[in-house]
């Protein structure tokens, strides 16, 4: 039988099958992942072949191979730095939810996350959420921000989860598509999903990104299916969103706005750091590219981690 991951708790996976009905099923012996050195060799969102075992009058799967994968999107496992996460894998659309503050998204975060969904091919589309709380200052700066990844080629939508605005522009974006939601803890991920579909009742628990600083948790995703033909796969906040497997001379490539210009270089492996002739570094300078995005890359290229938001933390206490 073939049927799609909807939810894995480490050792079972709730697959839907094809015909309609739902087995809890297992993975037989070891699943090795070419290319990919994964903590989780099965993930939510996996087309797998399985077949049925009846134990204890209890019909279950064992899941015999997993399809090829149209993509899948990662971070690095908390326990093995070496290794990955697949947080989900055949999405179609990913929303990255977006706040000012309570809590604060950087751009080096959102910047990471575009550049991953672009390294895997998936469309990304930002929400700028809770519109609805921030003053004159604070609504110029969110349009300022949405200018500047929309001129890079990025959707970006102002939406508030508590009034509801713009919710019905999201909801035309996810007809007959798979959706992940993603962002930290506390932007409203939760309470966006419960009112697109309110019959989900997700947990809203709102918690402190600040807080949960070096806490080590096992992330479970979940797939679900909406009643306007559409499915999401919800996931816990995710902290930091790592960059792997990546070269350096591959990065620069995730950056639409960099590729672009790439071909104006004088040297066709150039970084965009220190070598003449860079179209990149001349775009900068006469400000056609923001320096924010181009302080992530360089970050990216540094190998920084996490290491931006616990210096921010750090300074503000």
């Amino acid at each position: 039988m073939t049927g799609t991951v909807y939810k894995s708790t480490g050792s079972w996976y709730t697959v839907k099958a094809d015909n309609g009905k739902v087995y809890e099923c297992r993975i037989k012996g070891k699943f090795r992942i070419k290319g990919i050195k994964s903590t989780n060799p099965v993930s939510v969102g996996d087309r797998v072949d399985f077949k049925l075992e009846t134990d204890n009058d209890t019909e279950t799967g064992v899941i015999e191979n997993i399809r090829e994968r149209q993509n899948y999107i990662i971070r690095k496992s908390v326990n093995l730095s070496k290794q990955t996460h697949i947080i989900a894998a055949n999405i179609d659309v990913v929303f990255l939810l977006i706040t000012l503050n309570n809590p604060p998204t950087f751009t080096a975060f959102i910047d990471r996350f575009l550049v991953t969904a672009e390294a895997y091919d998936i469309k990304a589309v930002l929400l700028f959420n809770k519109i609805d709380t921030y003053d004159e200052d604070e609504l110029l700066e969110i349009k300022y921000l949405a200018a500047l990844y929309r001129e890079i080629g990025y959707e970006c939508i102002g939406i508030s989860a508590k009034t509801g605005k713009n919710i019905d522009k999201v909801k035309t974006l996810m007809e007959g598509k798979v959706s992940m939601f993603s962002g930290h803890s506390g932007v409203g991920k939760s309470t966006l999903v419960n009112l697109i579909e309110p019959d989900l009742s997700l947990k809203t628990a709102e918690i402190s990104d600040q807080h949960q600083q070096g806490q080590h948790t096992t992330t479970f995703a979940e797939m679900y299916d909406l009643s306007f033909d559409a499915k999401i796969i919800d996931t816990p906040g995710i902290k930091g969103f790592g960059i792997v497997d990546m070269d350096k001379e591959e990065v620069g490539d995730y950056f639409p706005e960099f590729f672009e210009l790439k071909q104006q270089c004088k040297f066709n492996n150039c970084l965009h750091i220190n070598e003449p002739k860079c179209a990149v570094k001349e775009a900068l300078d006469n400000e056609e590219i923001a320096w924010s995005r181009y302080k992530s890359y360089l970050q990216i290229l540094e190998g920084e981690e996490e290491n931006y938001r616990k210096n921010h933390y750090d300074n503000e206490n």
